[in-house]
């Protein structure tokens, strides 16, 4: 293995070092007798590689192990000041300190102890293994053919800056201030996305609290069958994903004139994914395209069923709960247009739906915003920690 390339320039007065040269400890833990089993609601915690995320411990699904298991596994106990490195599977290289509240604590065989020597800080350590560019590092750095994993030879030969302790220290400190602001910030922006992601439901609810009519779907829906011809050079590719709209990765075929033209107003879905909340809907201001013979691509007729609340409501718990109803069975069938026009559902008036749309629209902008939001914070971190370990903090 290569190690973790150093950087020719440092500040004055650090240092390139090994980290195998300032560590008393570099171990990865077991997993107790009897698996599962042994794991306990309380004892000794057991902490495992989805606890150990970038610079922060999370405690959900923590388990524990009986003292007995404990004794029997002391060289992956885990003291005060060790940082944790996720040394296997798609959470590789995610590192944090142990809390010390935590201790005394062990951790399985997906989870390595580094335990520094008192002349490096761990969370100084912790930092600077989360870098983006250490990052990837370790995923190019995966050892075995059919599976991803760090040895203890490897992490040995990582090359680390090392500044004086009292600087480490410094740099530690300013980076966990930022970081806590940065957290705050992000469960806020999570917090306020997932109310207005609530929102849809129930506007949806307040529109189905009146009269409903039942309503075959095949009075309500056309299929758009035709394809575009010549033109579809000029437009985009579009597919249906859990989240909606996206641009999809496969390129025309052989037959363009087979490809749909979806444009506002127009609902489509993977019949074969359906369940899976692959839907999507072309809404004003989006972008026109055409999508693949393999999607379904329907209209709703005007002042009958209006196309935004149906799309929201075939996204809600109850048109989930509708889809299942049509296709129940060992083997899924495909959910073709004719199986869905065979159904019926209780549809407010036009008036309840066209208001629960017009309040959708609005949702729709502000948790899209929200996102964007959320995604620059999540972005934060990185952006925090590439100057700080050249002396730029």
């Amino acid at each position: 293995m290569t190690p973790a390339p150093a950087r020719k320039n440092l500040p004055e007065g650090w240092r390139w070092v090994r980290l195998g040269q300032y560590v008393t400890k570099i171990g990865s833990g077991l997993t107790p007798l009897g698996g599962q089993a042994a794991y306990r609601q309380s004892g000794i915690p057991l902490i495992r590689s989805q606890n150990v995320h970038l610079n922060r411990f999370v405690p959900d699904g923590l388990v524990y192990i009986s003292k007995e298991q404990d004794a029997g596994m002391a060289g992956s106990r885990v003291q005060p000041g060790d940082v944790l490195l996720n040394i296997t599977g798609a959470s590789i290289g995610r590192v944090c300190v142990v809390p010390p509240d935590l201790c005394p604590a062990n951790v399985n065989q997906h989870v390595s102890i580094i335990r520094p020597s008192p002349d490096l800080d761990p969370d100084f350590l912790s930092y600077f293994i989360s870098r983006p560019a250490f990052q990837t590092f370790i995923a190019d750095s995966q050892a075995g053919a059919t599976r991803q994993a760090l040895t203890k030879g490897l992490i040995e030969t990582f090359n680390i800056p090392l500044p004086p302790l009292a600087e480490q220290k410094r740099i530690a400190a300013v980076l966990a201030d930022e970081l806590a602001a940065i957290d705050r910030a992000r469960t806020a922006a999570e917090a306020q996305l997932e109310a207005a992601k609530a929102l849809p439901a129930a506007y949806l609810r307040q529109s189905l609290a009146g009269s409903r009519n039942l309503m075959a779907l095949s009075d309500c829906l056309i299929e758009v069958s035709r394809g575009i011809g010549s033109t579809w050079s000029q437009y985009r590719v579009l597919g249906a994903t859990r989240a909606g709209l996206a641009l999809a990765k496969e390129r025309v075929g052989k037959h363009p004139e087979r490809y749909k033209l979806v444009d506002a107003g127009t609902i489509f879905y993977n019949p074969m994914r359906i369940l899976l909340g692959s839907i999507a809907m072309v809404d004003e201001g989006d972008e026109t395209g055409i999508t693949s013979p393999d999607y379904v691509v329907l209209k709703t007729k005007q002042g009958v069923l209006h196309p935004r609340w149906f799309y929201y409501w075939l996204r809600s718990p109850e048109g989930d709960c509708f889809i299942k109803t049509l296709t129940r069975g060992a083997v899924r069938e495909r959910m073709l247009f004719r199986r869905l026009a065979e159904a019926s559902i209780e549809l407010p008036p036009w008036s309840a739906q066209t208001e629960a749309a017009a309040k959708l629209t609005p949702v729709r902008t502000a948790a899209e915003t929200m996102a964007q939001q959320l995604a620059a914070i999540n972005a934060l971190p990185a952006a925090l920690l590439r100057p700080a370990f050249s002396g730029e903090l």
